[in-house]
């Protein structure tokens, strides 16, 4: 009998050994330099002195203050490029960088200022044994096991895989919109992958400085990956970017190579990137600019509804990426972050507040031994695993990627797909993908879903991790500590997140809930004048339509009231007094289904008109009556006066 995940093939063995430290992503170097510029991320107060002048002096010009804060300081400062509309990048010389972000952080003007730090892909390839006679179709390590439905709830033996994500359930409901955009922020991607090709807009290079670029330049509209390599002596290249994108949305249904989780959803790269990782100042902009908050590019493209970034650093969420990601959320933007590799406590960005942490787990569903993990763990989801130290790894994650060991292959020749060799790929950065073409999915089914409502579908559906069967040595996985947890472990909800991702209940929740919409044109309101409300973009589930609608006013009923029906799409709302005013909407589909929605409403007093100008008698301003008889005067001797003929 043929072996269908060729675990009997494996040394003879009938069960698969637990192991110590199990073989997991190769860490690319993070080099440890002296400084030869400092770099700090500062964001200005709203009402700082130096917003105001630059206003003053170029309208609504982009922070650019460096030179007014050298003048003060006494420094050698230069302005780096802006991050919306009161941040930007300052570097200086002769001092480091957080030296810089102290002086800085202690001016009145400054709300914050924080050290321009570096993010490092979170996973690159393996090297195990690559037999030369390996068949991609025949084993694990070439199969997308991790799309199909789990073989198992509970580990029963070494076959066992847990951990699927179940998108083949989705794709009965929906195989995404193009219109849903996924940006994935990373070393860019190989646009003459085959299998990525059609998927891709243009894209972005957001790289600004040339040590990391790679490619030679700045920043420009080229989001192709010229290659990592060259961080330290004898480093190959990754093609991170292009691995992530073909596990979001790798061409489907086409004849060749691979499925992507999100199938028909759009990608838009958007290189951060390159050579020895990427500079926080850039990506910050790039997710401000991929959710249309930024026009620091000349290319104008559709909104990002999802930014996947596989990539981090250890350490807090600093205010900077707080910001960043409290903007692009309020947006309507999901952000999925990849957890970490280490076996530590959560990296950021994925530590930080609004975004959806991915920790890592093996095809059985436990922990796999490189994945962070801790309470900032939003849920989980395959990252790939070697459960033989050696030889062919049985369990990465096949996906896009090129054969050029620097600088890339260019053509049909050089597309290929990762395998359980040389290039397995393994780590929490593959997770992330998995979540954000499940959310690509979501999204298509109800575009009108708030990053909140996503994360709440994703946990509410998550399954249970298993806690038995993995082998008597497997204990349960313990809080994080500075004790690194390289070994496979039981998750819990409390350092793995909710659950195991499943793909096709997230999607089929979306489809069956429903979502009530408020528009208005300004929360602004004023007395007397009337508040047009608009119901018309709210969302029945799938397949119904919206059967009633129900306005009522939850709080300031005495200072306002509807001058319309309250059981149709719209209403009118006429306040007549100041004060607050909280509206709320309630509607049922055809399905029975229910939701409900509110809008507060800040009501000013209607303005004061003008008084008349009237005379003081002082010789300011001329009575209306004295100025007619004036003119009339004037007229009368004109109209006595001979005029000299012409």
């Amino acid at each position: 009998m043929a072996c269908v995940l060729a675990l009997a093939c494996v040394a003879g063995n009938a069960a698969l050994p637990t192991l110590e430290g199990e073989r997991g992503p190769l860490r690319r170097s993070v080099p440890v330099t002296t400084e030869t510029e400092a770099r700090v991320i500062v964001k200005y107060k709203a009402d700082a002195p130096l917003m105001h002048a630059s206003s003053a002096a170029s309208g609504a010009a982009p922070p650019q203050h460096a030179q007014a804060l050298a003048t003060r300081l006494g420094l050698s400062l230069s302005d780096g490029r802006t991050i919306g509309a009161l941040a930007q990048l300052v570097k200086g010389r002769g001092m480091s960088s957080r030296d810089l972000a102290d002086r800085l952080a202690a001016q009145a003007d400054v709300e914050y200022a924080v050290v321009d730090g570096r993010m490092h892909a979170l996973a690159a390839p393996n090297d195990p044994l690559y037999p030369a006679n390996l068949a991609l179709p025949t084993t694990p390590a070439a199969g997308q096991w991790y799309l199909r439905a789990p073989t198992s709830a509970t580990i029963a033996d070494a076959t066992s895989v847990v951990s699927a994500i179940n998108a083949q359930a989705a794709w009965d409901i929906t195989t995404g919109n193009p219109n849903i955009v996924v940006a994935v922020l990373d070393t860019g991607v190989r646009f003459d992958h085959p299998d990525l090709a059609g998927k891709l807009l243009p894209g972005y290079d957001f790289i600004s400085d040339i040590s990391v670029s790679v490619d030679g330049d700045g920043r420009d509209g080229d989001a192709s990956d010229p290659g990592d390599f060259g961080c330290k002596a004898g480093e190959l290249s990754s093609w991170h970017g292009t691995q992530t994108a073909g596990l979001i949305g790798a061409a489907t249904n086409n004849g060749i190579g691979m499925a992507g989780t999100g199938r028909d959803v759009t990608l838009l790269p958007v290189r951060v990137l390159g050579k020895c990782g990427g500079f926080d100042s850039d990506i910050q902009a790039a997710m401000l600019w991929a959710a249309s908050l930024e026009s620091g590019s000349t290319t104008t493209l559709p909104r990002a509804r999802v930014i996947n970034l596989s990539l981090g650093s250890t350490g807090a969420c600093s205010a900077t990426y707080q910001d960043a990601i409290q903007q692009v959320s309020a947006r309507g933007v999901v952000v999925v972050v990849s957890a970490g590799n280490e076996g530590l406590t959560v990296g950021t960005p994925a530590n930080c507040p609004g975004a959806i942490a991915v920790a890592g787990v093996r095809h059985a569903g436990t922990k796999v031994g490189y994945s962070d993990l801790g309470p900032e763990v939003s849920l989980a989801a395959p990252a790939g695993n070697c459960v033989n130290l050696s030889g062919t790894c049985l369990f990465p994650l096949l996906t896009t990627s090129n054969s050029g060991t620097t600088t890339p292959v260019v053509g049909p020749a050089g597309a290929i797909y990762t395998d359980g060799g040389s290039d397995a790929s393994l780590g929490t950065s593959f997770s992330a993908p998995l979540v954000s073409g499940t959310i690509g999915l979501m999204l298509s089914v109800n575009p009108l879903l708030t990053p909140a409502q996503v994360l709440s579908f994703l946990k509410s559906t998550a399954r249970a991790f298993p806690s038995t069967g993995a082998g008597a040595a497997v204990a349960t996985c313990t809080a994080p500590s500075a004790v690194v947890q390289n070994s496979e472990c039981y998750c819990t909800t409390a350092t793995c997140g909710a659950g195991l991702l499943d793909a096709g209940a997230a999607v089929a929740t979306t489809a069956t809930s429903i979502t009530a919409t408020i528009g208005v044109a300004s929360t602004k309101a004023t007395v007397g004048t009337p508040v047009a409300l608009d119901a018309s973009n709210s969302r029945a589930s799938q397949n119904h339509t919206i059967s009633t609608y129900q306005w009522s006013i939850a709080s300031g009923a005495t200072i306002a009231s509807f001058t319309s029906s309250t059981n149709a799409a719209s209403a009118t709302l006429l306040p007549s007094a100041a004060g607050s005013v909280v509206v709320d909407l309630a509607i049922t589909d055809s399905a029975g289904q229910q939701a409900t929605s509110s809008v507060a409403l800040s009501v000013d007093a209607a303005p004061v008109p003008s008084a008349a100008p009237t005379s003081s008698g002082g010789g300011g301003v001329m009575p209306v009556g004295w100025l007619l008889a004036w003119l009339a005067a004037v007229i009368g001797i004109r109209a006595v006066t001979p005029q000299r003929r012409r």
